[in-house]
Order: structure tokens, then C-alpha cells, then sequence
């Protein structure tokens, strides 16, 4: 990426919002981003990736806001992003807050109570959702640009002034135990907590998104800290506004001004413990009380999200190459040997150290050493036998074509970027990490391959219940 540009005179701001595509057209790619002091501009090499101009805010709060123009008559998307997920739980006997917080976000406040935002909501024919996974938690609307001033007016006023009774505090933390239940009963959920919890002995991924139960359990006396979790997360300074659709970026940046401005900051990273390294392989064997088919997972200490780095890209690669649709395993164990039920690969997109995990549901309890010996060894292969250069090519023009073809309404555009922007802040960090996949050599997937799937970074885990 090219050096930023100085700084553009603040009188400049006005005529970016109103310029952009003209600017886009006449540099190739640029990106605008509005920070509180005037206009910056980032170039990029060559053709962007992201094919929409985009212009980001940053008020003197430190709340982020992207603007996302796009063509899509009459609609528009509005995400909020919040930088916090069951990762930043980090006391002891307090996991599964974040979650908790995806619930009570809805509970309104003394100028819109729950069911008066409710009303609203309805009354604009809006979809409100939001969902909570281990970096991140997301809000998000769908509705018609007339209604973005009242969108926003609902939306900075829950995030700023959340009221809630204690009796509702406890109503709502019950029906999270209730989910907790409800999900367990899953045997991926079931396995998936024991993965965590094993693989990590400090840091804070060794609980799921929802938490432990114990934790979940004792949630309704734990009100007061509900209250002091609401005021160290939920500040501007955590939060990224994407908005995209039909709409007019000058004028939602004024209104955002004019309805968060007055946001006061207050957040503070929490001290989380880094893993220590894993020194040789952990094994466990589950059982699960219902029917299922076995079911292995096999999960490697990875890296962190970090587009510069060649060998977490090429990760990204070997995760498709290796155990894709069309990977030679899959075809082998899934079509011709009829030996699996399913067969997955997933290296994922984490702030912190991850696992990247293949999991995969045998028909049979006797092969089940056959699946896993399978897995490794073709990892054995990637380690030592180049990729074809072609089948390499063609899979980095698959996967960008994939992520073009998703940005297709505001909302898939929203949700497409809602995990780079909690990871980074920000949405040019898609065009380094393409441009990183893009150099990647066979010799380059054979380092990673090496680097990554080594049996001292490995957790195995096999659930066995009921066969059906």
C-alpha cells in the first residue's frame, strides 16, 4: 500500500462526500476516510477489490463511521459493530456477558422502551437482529432510506442510555440459560466446548460464545456486574457504524453527528492473557447422549488475523485446497469410499491466536481412525509436494469471485465486513490481505503447511452417542 497522503484542509471534507466517485475514477482506487481534522487518501495498487467507494468518520468520541454508497434503490443496511465478544471476558466466573448483552440490548431505554422500539421497528417495516460470536457483537437493521434519521435516533439512544430493571435483568439471563440448554443439545456443541476447553489453558477462547454453564447459571445475581460490563464496552471508542445502501453520505454523517456526538467515551481494553505455547498433542474422547454418528474434530494452534503475514494467507488457501468441495480428500473419503457423512476445513479470522480446525461426521466408529489418519497424512503431502501452479490460480479466482458475488444488497455488503472492521477498524484491510493471497506461491503453502499442522500444536477430540 502506498504512503497515506497529507492531510487535506478540513473544508475538503464536504466536497469528498459529494466527490467520491469522481475522485474513484480519477486515482483508480481511492479510499476517503474523514477523520475529525480533514480528508485522507488512500491509494491502493492497482484494481480495489472492494468494489464500492466507502468514506469513513471518526468523531471527536472516537466513534468510527463508514458510509457505503451504493446502488440499491430505496434500501439501506445500518450494522453496529461492537469490538467485544466472549474474548474480552476475562474475569473468572463471567463468561457469556457479550452474549447476554445481545439479549438485553433489545430491553430499551427510558426514552424508548422495549416495546415502543418494537413498535418503531414494525411500524417502518424494518428486520432487527443482532448475533454474538468470540470477537465481536453485531446490530443490525434493514429498512427504507426515509427512515434513517429514526433508525439512528433509536439506535444511538439504546446504545448510549440502556435501562433495565433488575426482575427484567434476571427474566432475560434465564432465557439464556434456556438457549444454552437448547443448543447443547447439538452434539457440535457439545464437542465444540470441549475443543475450546481443552486446546486453551488461559486465554479466553477456552469458553464458547455463550459460556460456561456454570457461569451461565450463576448469571442472575450477577446484575450489578451487568451494569459495569454495559459502561466499559458499549463506548464509542469500541463501536463501528457501517451504514450502505441508497443514501446520501453527507447527510448521515450529520445525523450521526447530531445523534451520537454527545456519546461520552470511557473504554479500556481488557487484559487478556496470551496462550502459552501447546508443547505436545492434546487427545480427548466424548460421549453424547443422544444419536449421532461419530463425529472427530482435529484442531491446530493457528495465528491471529494478520493480512500481512504470507504464512496465515496461505493458511487461508490450504484451508479450501485441502479439505474444499473439491479437494482430493473430499472426493476420496466423502464420494468414492463413502467412509464420511461430511468433511470440513476452517481457518478462521480471529484477533487473537485461533483454531484451525477439520471436523468431520464418519459413518462408521472403526474408521474413525482411518478418517484421521487420512487427514494427516494429507497434510503430510502439502508439506512436501508443491501445488499445480494452475490449480493454485484458479483458486484464487474463485475466491475472489466469491467475494464479489456476495456483495449484492447492503446488508450482504454489511455483514461481509462487520468481522474485518471489529479485527481492524477499518475496511482497507481487504485489499492487503487479496493482494497477499494473490503473491502466494506452492512454496509458500508447503512453509505454512509446515509451520501450522504439527502434531506439538494439535488437539484431537472424537464424540461418539447413539449410532442412529
Amino acid at each position: 500500500m502506498n504512503p497515506i497522503f497529507p492531510r487535506a484542509a478540513a473544508a475538503m471534507s464536504v466536497l469528498a462526500a459529494q466527490t467520491v466517485h469522481q475522485l474513484r475514477k480519477r486515482a483508480g482506487s481511492i479510499m476517503l476516510a474523514l477523520a475529525a481534522g480533514g480528508v485522507i487518501a488512500l491509494p491502493v495498487e492497482g484494481a480495489p477489490i472492494f468494489p464500492y467507494p466507502y468514506i469513513k468518520e471518526i468523531l471527536p468520541n472516537g466513534l468510527t463511521t463508514i458510509v457505503i454508497p451504493m446502488e440499491s434503490p430505496g434500501q439501506v443496511a445500518y450494522y453496529s459493530v461492537v469490538r467485544t465478544g466472549s474474548r474480552d471476558e476475562v474475569e473468572e466466573g463471567k463468561s457469556g456477558f457479550a452474549h447476554f448483552f445481545e439479549h438485553m440490548m433489545f430491553r430499551g431505554t427510558k426514552k424508548f422502551p422495549a416495546a415502543a422500539y418494537e413498535s418503531i421497528v414494525a411500524s417502518i417495516g424494518a428486520s432487527a437482529n443482532a448475533s454474538t460470536t468470540d470477537d465481536l457483537t453485531v446490530y443490525h437493521l434493514k429498512f427504507g432510506k426515509e427512515d434513517l434519521e429514526r433508525v439512528i435516533e433509536i439506535e444511538s439512544d439504546r446504545f448510549q442510555n440502556l435501562s433495565y430493571s433488575e426482575s427484567a435483568f434476571q427474566t432475560e439471563s434465564g432465557a439464556v440459560y434456556g438457549e444454552y440448554r437448547k443448543s447443547i443439545t447439538s452434539p457440535f456443541a457439545v464437542l465444540n466446548e470441549k475443543v475450546q476447553d481443552l486446546a486453551y489453558d488461559v486465554h479466553t477462547y477456552k469458553h464458547t460464545t455463550i459460556g460456561f454453564e456454570r457461569d451461565i447459571k450463576a448469571m442472575p445475581q450477577q446484575f450489578q456486574y451487568s451494569l459495569s460490563f454495559f459502561r466499559r464496552f458499549y463506548r464509542p471508542e469500541n463501536v463501528v457504524l457501517l451504514i450502505a445502501g441508497d443514501l446520501d453520505p453527507k447527510a448521515t454523517f450529520d445525523l450521526v453527528r447530531k445523534y451520537y456526538g454527545g456519546w461520552e467515551k470511557g473504554y479500556a481494553p481488557p487484559a487478556i492473557v496470551a496462550e502459552p505455547p501447546q508443547r505436545a498433542e492434546r487427545t480427548a474422547e466424548i460421549s453424547y447422549a443422544g444419536k449421532t454418528l461419530p463425529i472427530i474434530n482435529i484442531a491446530y494452534k493457528g495465528e491471529a488475523f494478520d493480512p500481512s503475514n504470507k504464512d496465515y494467507a496461505a493458511a487461508l488457501l490450504l484451508e479450501d485446497l485441502a479439505f474444499g468441495p473439491t479437494s482430493d480428500l473430499r472426493k476420496k473419503l466423502l464420494l468414492k469410499e463413502q467412509k464420511v457423512q461430511m468433511l470440513n476445513g476452517n481457518v478462521p479470522m480471529n484477533r487473537d491466536q485461533p483454531l484451525f480446525e477439520i471436523t468431520s461426521m464418519v459413518k462408521k466408529s472403526e474408521d474413525i481412525a482411518y478418517v484421521r489418519d487420512e487427514v494427516y497424512r494429507t497434510l503430510e503431502d502439502f508439506k512436501t509436494k508443491p501445488v499445480e501452479a494452475g490449480r493454485l490460480r484458479d483458486l484464487k479466482r474463485r475466491n475472489k469471485y466469491s467475494f464479489l458475488m456476495s456483495l449484492d444488497t447492503p446488508g450482504a455488503v454489511a455483514a461481509g465486513l462487520a468481522r474485518f472492521v471489529a479485527l481492524t477498524g477499518d475496511v482497507a484491510v481487504i485489499e492487503t490481505l487479496y493482494v497477499q493471497m494473490e503473491a502466494i506461491t506452492p512454496e509458500d503453502l508447503m512453509r505454512a503447511a509446515k509451520k501450522y499442522f504439527t502434531p506439538e500444536r494439535r488437539t484431537v477430540v472424537v464424540l461418539k452417542g447413539n449410532q442412529p
